[in-house]
């Protein structure tokens, strides 16, 4: 029996994919568990447009994200802190910090977590910060750390 997939069932394949399965598994355990449908041709139509829908929307948020990108990286964030007397700071700079400083000098909104940073920024000066947009979009901003004192 075919079967067009709802789910990822391990072992039989992800979801969307039509599959060939012995009549029993998909009718004692696949369809009633919600895991799957019967491969008719409507449905087949179906999974379809679902499929067309999806890759739109990917392409649409993937757009936003380099546009986003774009937007972030032509000019540097300014964080003042207050530092001590040879160019270190009072605590260290994290990614909440500079999502608040691109927020106020942009306002453009961001998610801390999009933010990597390799080591915690306990100086001083000019550093690089990439951020995670989408799956297959990074974008690399200056971050310039000043003396508030």
């Amino acid at each position: 029996m075919e079967v067009i997939l709802k789910k990822d069932v391990k072992g039989t394949g992800k979801e969307g994919d039509i599959v060939k399965v012995s009549d029993g598994f998909a009718r004692n355990k696949l369809i009633p568990s919600g895991q799957a449908v019967e491969a008719t041709e409507a449905n087949k139509r179906a999974i379809a447009r679902e499929k067309a829908k999806r890759a739109e929307e990917y392409a649409q948020n993937k757009a936003e994200a380099e546009a986003f990108a774009s937007r972030l990286g032509s000019k540097p964030v300014v964080i003042r802190t207050k530092v001590g007397d040879n160019g270190k700071l009072f605590g260290s700079i994290t990614s909440m910090d500079i999502a608040e400083a691109i927020r106020e000098q942009t306002g453009e909104e961001i998610d801390r977590r999009k933010i990597v940073l390799s080591k915690p920024i306990k100086e001083t000066g000019e550093t690089e910060v990439e951020l995670k947009l989408f799956q297959e979009v990074t974008a690399k901003i200056k971050v310039s750390i000043e003396s508030d004192n």
